[in-house]
């Protein structure tokens, strides 16, 4: 298929997935590879997780991926996979000073290691939950960063933090790699002044920055792109809605090429039911939980975000896959979840297309969009009045986790697409996008194909 996007090479077709970890080496044709060798490693530090990814810009077979669960927890265990190993191991109890060398030593380990020093390692690109407005793309990391990044501690703080330590580790493990801080919110960053402003005193948005910043930018913008590839079209004449549907879900109106809107606010509860969040309600219910249960605010920030969502309506489980199976066997409430769930989701995509005034495709991502075909059935119910019509055979035989699939039937105005999320790689691109074709540590943006 002949390649249309304008932001410089392919997208990449990556692999089967069946779980939290991308498969090395299922991924013919990423669009990484360069004329001079150089090797990208992606950090993605979670609230209690380590994720991580090392790309080759010149050889796809030198692909490592690597997941530390429960960081900083009783029952740590890394798993890591490259070249066909596979490794899972129990970790002592640790931070992510102590992840991030387990994961060193995977790198380097004599025999199934990829890296000989750390020294080879030419880019690191690191996630950031929040940019605030300060960082509206994928920023070189100094110290003079790092201290602007702090500043934003208190609108995430369970995450900024986090990536900072993260940062802070990487850049003494691997000194002579250049460091890119690539932001979940920076694709949100086009968003108009009056769609992400509350209706609140101004004086709070100039004072604190209270405001509408959304989040999973890196997903939505990389399904975006896919979809476009997919379509043989510029990414710059869609209007697209786009759906991370995970733990975390949400919508996304995406402009020719610029999210206008999107379901997450100043934090990531807002929107979307998710797996333990509430999504969207009305701000005086923390005061009447206050009276009516005795609940300080402090405590009713973690029950709308650790109690809530899925696992509070359903009383079962965060996780969609148990709630469907329970669901099938009868219970009520988790029969509830589902439809709580999928009637939000389809609320926003209405709104998105008000918002767009049209639609040129429908896309999901994410665990849930990539892997339930009920769920995705049970969210377009409803939606003919849009032009966007299910076909029933190919939504129960796309295969979401390996390749991009059309869900939609022929007749259908909307093309639906499902689309394998990549955020790593995506990480990987906006990194070497942030160096703008200058050579560092032996990687070359410009020879990756990037303009």
């Amino acid at each position: 298929m002949r390649n249309r996007l304008n932001i410089g090479g392919a997208i990449p077709r990556p692999g089967r997935e069946s779980d939290e970890l991308a498969r090395p080496n299922d991924a013919p044709g990423l669009d990484l590879q360069g004329k001079a060798a150089g090797r990208i490693l992606v950090i993605n530090c979670g609230s209690s997780s380590l994720k991580y990814r090392l790309h080759d810009t010149s050889d796809e077979s030198v692909d490592a991926v690597g997941l530390v669960e429960r960081v900083g927890l009783d029952g740590t265990r890394l798993t890591h996979r490259c070249r066909g190993h596979e490794v899972h191991r129990n970790l002592l109890v640790g931070g992510f000073a102590e992840a991030l060398l387990e994961m060193q030593a995977e790198l380097m380990a004599e025999g199934t290691g990829i890296l000989q020093d750390a020294g080879e390692v030419g880019v690191i690109a690191h996630r950031v939950v929040h940019g605030g407005e300060r960082f509206t793309e994928a920023t070189l990391v100094t110290d003079e960063v790092i201290g602007e990044i702090e500043k934003l501690n208190s609108l995430a703080p369970l995450h900024n933090p986090v990536n900072i330590a993260g940062i802070r580790e990487m850049r003494r493990l691997f000194p002579a790699a250049t460091h890119v801080a690539v932001f979940d919110t920076a694709f949100h960053a086009a968003m108009p002044e009056y769609a992400y402003l509350y209706g609140l005193p101004y004086e709070l948005y100039e004072r604190h920055g209270v405001r509408r910043y959304g989040f999973h930018g890196t997903s939505h913008r990389y399904a975006s792109l896919r979809a476009a590839e997919f379509l043989d079209r510029h990414a710059d004449e869609l209007r697209l809605i786009t759906c991370h549907l995970g733990n975390g879900s949400s919508v996304c109106a995406i402009d020719r090429g610029r999210s206008v809107d999107t379901s997450m606010g100043f934090t990531p509860a807002e929107g979307l039911i998710m797996g333990t969040r509430c999504g969207d309600i009305d701000p005086g219910l923390p005061a009447f939980l206050e009276r009516a249960e005795g609940l300080p605010v402090s405590e009713s920030e973690e029950l709308f975000n650790r109690s809530s969502g899925l696992l509070g309506l359903s009383g079962i489980s965060s996780d969609m896959r148990e709630i469907l199976a329970a669901a099938g066997a009868g219970q009520r409430r988790a029969r509830l979840a589902i439809e709580a769930y999928c009637y939000r989701v389809r609320k926003y995509i209405g709104a998105c297309f008000a918002v767009l005034g049209g639609l040129d495709a429908l896309v999901l991502t994410g665990g849930i969009g990539q892997g339930s075909a009920e769920i995705r059935a049970r969210i377009t119910r409803g939606l003919d009045c849009l032009g966007i019509a299910l076909d029933e055979r190919r939504n129960q035989d796309a295969r979401g986790f390996s390749r991009v699939c059309r869900v939609s039937a022929d007749p259908s105005r909307v093309a639906m697409l499902v689309v394998p999320a990549d955020e790593e790689w995506m990480m990987a691109r906006e990194a070497l996008e942030a160096l703008g074709g200058r050579a560092v540590g032996g990687c070359s943006a410009k020879g990756a194909g990037l303009k």
